[in-house]
């Protein structure tokens, strides 16, 4: 598929997505998420890809939807001849389930800021690395419109349900610094050091035994879920499973 609105990018094991409207600060259309959502399930089938990386060109991670393509959707009508509807687009309706269902670590570079929907898609992440000065918002209720992406379940899981409140009801905009205090994001780093951040942090990732890494994943979402007691069962049923199967890739392989 010949890419539009993203640059992808595949280098010793880590594949890099990035949006690329940077005259636009990144703004989502629904064009965009069909193609980042194209390029996540393909990196998904291919065994050379060990770690993923979403990120932004020039100044924005994601400056939130395009308002025209918005104004467009509310008028009954497509920004362009291409793609499907705006909240009608894999990209709303099952990536974040994807992204967290994924085998293979996926990380958020947030190189810039990152409003509405730009903070939305990078939560069902992994891993989030923001820029220090980047501004981040939850501003969808000044906008007539509730938070999506699943943000409702994830939110309050990162921050606690006093902290989600506020930031979804003020619609106010904090610093990635500010956002790696409240556990918003891992952590906060100069502007110029994100990618690179992010991209040192996904080789760890891709150092590691694949196989361990997805019941790995699987494992810690498991328990985020249930009980002690429950996620213990469950640790001996993924470390069963982990084992059958790096004794099968090593008896295939």
């Amino acid at each position: 598929m010949d890419y539009k609105d993203i640059l992808f990018d595949l280098q010793d094991g880590i594949a890099t997505i990035t949006m690329n409207r940077p005259e636009k600060l990144n703004a989502y259309t629904s064009e965009m998420g069909e193609e980042i959502t194209h390029a996540f399930r393909d990196v998904q089938r291919d065994p050379q890809v060990r770690a993923i990386v979403l990120t932004g060109a020039g100044k924005a991670f994601c400056a939130g939807v395009d308002l025209e393509h918005l104004k467009a959707h509310e008028a009954g009508q497509n920004a362009s001849s291409e793609g499907p509807r705006l909240g009608e687009e894999d990209f709303l309706r099952k990536l974040p389930l994807e992204i967290g269902d994924s085998a293979k670590p996926v990380l958020a570079a947030i190189n810039g800021h990152a409003v509405g929907v730009g903070i939305t898609m990078a939560m069902p992440c992994d891993i989030r690395i923001a820029a220090e000065d980047a501004k981040i918002g939850f501003i969808f209720a000044r906008l007539g419109i509730l938070p999506g992406l699943g943000s409702s379940h994830l939110l309050p899981q990162l921050v606690g349900m006093a902290r989600a409140q506020e930031l979804v009801l003020t619609a106010k905009k904090i610093l990635g610094a500010e956002a790696a205090e409240i556990g918003l994001v891992n952590k906060a780093v100069p502007k110029a050091d994100v990618l690179e951040t992010t991209q040192a942090m996904a080789r760890e990732m891709a150092e590691v035994d694949p196989i361990v890494l997805a019941h790995a994943k699987r494992a810690l979402r498991f328990g985020d879920r249930h009980t002690m007691a429950e996620a213990m069962k469950n640790e001996q049923k993924q470390s069963a499973l982990m084992k059958a199967e790096r004794e099968a890739a090593q008896a295939g392989g």
